[in-house]
C-alpha cells in the first residue's frame, strides 16, 4: 500500500515531471494559506487587545490626571565664553574636552575650558 506512486528502481524517480510541480504546487498553496490565516488571526488579537487597552488607559488617565501645571521656563543657554586652541585642531580639543569630563566624573556642561594647548614632547 503506497500513497505516493513513485517506485525507486535503480535510484531513480519514476514521477513525471508534470506531477512532481503539481504536488509542489499544491503544497505551497497549503503553506501560504496557513501562513494567511495566521497572519489575520494575528491581526485581529491585535486590534481586540488595542482596542481594550485604549479604553482602560483612557478611563486610567481620566481617573489619576493631576491638575495641569503651568510649562516651566525653558533653561538658558549657558556659554563660558570663547575657547582659545593653540597648536590643536577642533576635533582633538573635543576629545580631550570628553576624556576630561569622563576621568573628573564632572558633566561637560559644568567644566570652562579657557584654552588648550598642544605640548609636543622633546
Amino acid at each position: 500500500m503506497m500513497f505516493f506512486p513513485v517506485s525507486l528502481a535503480a535510484g531513480e524517480l519514476s514521477m513525471p515531471a508534470s506531477e512532481m510541480f503539481m504536488d509542489a504546487g499544491i503544497v505551497m498553496l497549503v503553506v501560504f494559506g496557513v501562513l494567511f490565516i495566521m497572519y489575520a488571526l494575528i491581526s485581529l488579537a491585535s486590534r481586540i487587545i488595542a482596542g481594550a487597552t485604549s479604553g482602560t488607559a483612557e478611563v486610567a488617565k481620566t481617573a489619576d490626571a493631576p491638575a495641569p501645571v503651568a510649562p516651566a521656563a525653558p533653561e538658558e543657554e549657558f556659554s563660558s565664553g570663547s575657547l582659545k586652541l593653540k597648536g590643536c585642531d577642533e576635533k582633538t580639543a573635543a576629545m580631550i574636552m570628553a576624556i576630561v569630563s569622563d576621568n573628573t566624573g564632572i558633566p561637560l556642561p559644568e567644566l570652562i575650558f579657557k584654552s588648550i594647548t598642544l605640548v609636543e614632547e622633546k
